[in-house]
């Protein structure tokens, strides 16, 4: 009976993994911070949380999301071998059947979840489950497109909601920017960071196809193009006390970027990767720091 539970929370680790329970979390976060503090400033907390609607329209990016990463690691099983073999080890324990099986359930519960929105909200989420496959199936082997292409599918779901709120704030796009070059330039460390497996697979990524010197210049450029968008946000918006994460933030991938030309190490480049991991989750939580008062309003 020990083992038997042993081994279920192993699976249930290994599917949390697959479908990479911290971003998924921090979707969440996001989504709801959003609605809180941007697009439904004038609502108090419980009725957002509360809302039947826009609760739909997060499961079903969660549902999406989720059955992305799935598709993904379905294709990536040769490669996360040699890149992450404790990784590969304990995701392993959940068959290639039974990823696949869950992969369309998570699909018909996301339209289902839609289709309680809206039909514009079905033809969301079928055109973005249809463009995370076709990315994991195609666009993916193809070198700096495929980077970009992975940086636009995973900031979507940040957008999800305004087909709720209809509220198209401009901040929000301006921030949507920012998070993007963010997702780029750790798209470009992960290939750096997994070179190995992609030489050894002849995976067409950007270090293997244009060499390590030049992968590290175009995240020169990202960051550099990164620090102008953090310097127009404190600038051209009142964004209150977020001012400081964007100060922090240009800080950060200053650092970020000095590690990455002053290293070729697996461990170096996994390090940066956390780095700017960290960096979007403060970013995210940030969302609450644009005006601290409406927290103290909205709670008492």
């Amino acid at each position: 009976m020990h083992s038997n539970s042993k081994h279920t929370l192993l699976k249930i680790f290994s599917m949390f993994s697959v479908v990479r329970g911290y971003n998924i979390g921090l979707i969440i976060l996001a989504q709801y911070l959003t609605s809180v503090f941007i697009l439904a400033p004038n609502v108090s907390v419980l009725d957002v949380l509360l809302d039947p609607y826009l609760f739909a329209v997060v499961l079903a990016t969660v549902g999406a999301v989720a059955s992305g990463y799935i598709i993904n690691n379905f294709y990536d099983q040769e490669k996360d071998l040699i890149n992450r073999p404790q990784k590969f080890v304990l995701e392993r324990m959940v068959s290639q059947q039974t990823k696949l099986k869950l992969y369309f359930i998570l699909n018909f519960l996301v339209l289902l979840s839609a289709s309680a929105i809206s039909f514009r909200a079905v033809l969301f989420f079928v055109a973005y489950i249809f463009a995370i496959w076709f990315y994991s199936h195609k666009i993916k082997k193809m070198p700096l497109i495929g980077n970009l292409t992975s940086a636009l599918l995973s900031i979507s779901p940040f957008f999800a909601i305004f087909l709720y709120f209809k509220n198209l704030n401009q901040l929000i796009y301006v921030f949507g920017f920012y998070l993007f070059l963010i997702l780029a330039t750790r798209e470009l460390i992960k290939d750096l960071e997994s070179i190995k497996g992609d030489l050894a697979l002849d995976y067409k990524t950007v270090p293997v196809v244009y060499g390590e010197r030049l992968t590290k210049r175009m995240i020169s450029i990202l960051v550099l193009i990164n620090i102008v968008v953090s310097l127009f946000l404190v600038l051209g918006f009142d964004l209150g006390l977020m001012d400081y994460f964007f100060l922090y933030s240009i800080l950060t991938l200053v650092v970020a970027l000095t590690m990455t030309w002053s290293t070729s190490s697996q461990k170096r480049y996994n390090s940066i990767h956390n780095i700017l991991k960290l960096l979007i989750f403060l970013g995210v939580l940030s969302i609450t720091l644009l005006n601290p008062e409406l927290i103290i309003n909205k709670i008492f």
